[in-house]
């Protein structure tokens, strides 16, 4: 499969992506994970990148996309892959456009991951990381808690609420997204490549996912 999730922050796109990753083997690509493996890696890609990111500054468009076009290019997405949260705003997804077009790549749809706004708030403000940096394993204190002590089960490390994830911060995220992402809704419905899936259940949207892969 070739797809793109679009959704709003807490929609589920990581565990979406997750679960369709391992139904064929398509890999789970974001754009943070990639950027993260680039300067881990040391890459002239990479380094780039960290001076931006060191210094608090947004990795601009150009330099995502190339990183973007490498990871592309690796042998592990001949099968397929999930991108995962991008693109996030209509230049980006014209640059993807751009981009997969040189590639002769063709995607199959977007889906977009529709949840209701208390859905998204109750999630968020429920979450819990890892405050290990080389874990970051996620929980939920009511349907995945930590440890009864509060410790990440993965590797033992205390969980921590994120400073993004208050109530405060996700409602600034959420007017983020409609002001930056959601506008990307309409641009691949003129596309002919949006699909919405009602996302309460991942399970359930990752079987309504499979459904519209076949058709």
């Amino acid at each position: 499969m070739k797809i793109v999730l679009l959704g709003a922050p807490g929609a589920g796109k990581g565990t979406v992506a997750k679960l369709l990753s391992e139904i064929d083997g398509s890999v789970q690509i974001s754009t943070g994970d990639i950027l993260r493996a680039a300067v881990k890696d040391g890459t002239s890609l990479g380094k780039r990148a960290k001076e931006y990111m060191d210094s608090g500054d947004l990795v601009p468009d150009s330099l995502i996309m190339e990183v973007m076009e490498v990871r592309l290019r690796e042998a592990d997405c001949a099968s397929g892959f999930i991108l995962d949260g991008f693109p996030r705003t209509i230049p980006q997804a014209k640059a993807l456009e751009e981009l997969l077009s040189r590639l002769g790549i063709a995607l199959d749809f977007v889906a977009n991951l529709e949840v209701p706004r208390d859905v998204i708030l109750d999630r968020l403000t429920t979450r819990r990381t890892c405050s290990n940096p080389a874990c970051q394993e996620i929980y939920n204190i009511k349907s995945n808690p930590p440890t009864s002590k509060g410790m990440c089960k993965k590797c033992g490390s205390p969980v921590i609420q994120r400073d993004d994830e208050t109530e405060e911060a996700i409602l600034n995220r959420l007017e983020t997204y409609t002001n930056k992402t959601a506008p990307l809704i309409g641009f691949y419905e003129g596309k002919n490549l949006l699909r919405n899936f009602v996302s309460i259940s991942s399970k359930d949207t990752v079987e309504e996912i499979k459904k519209s892969l076949k058709n």
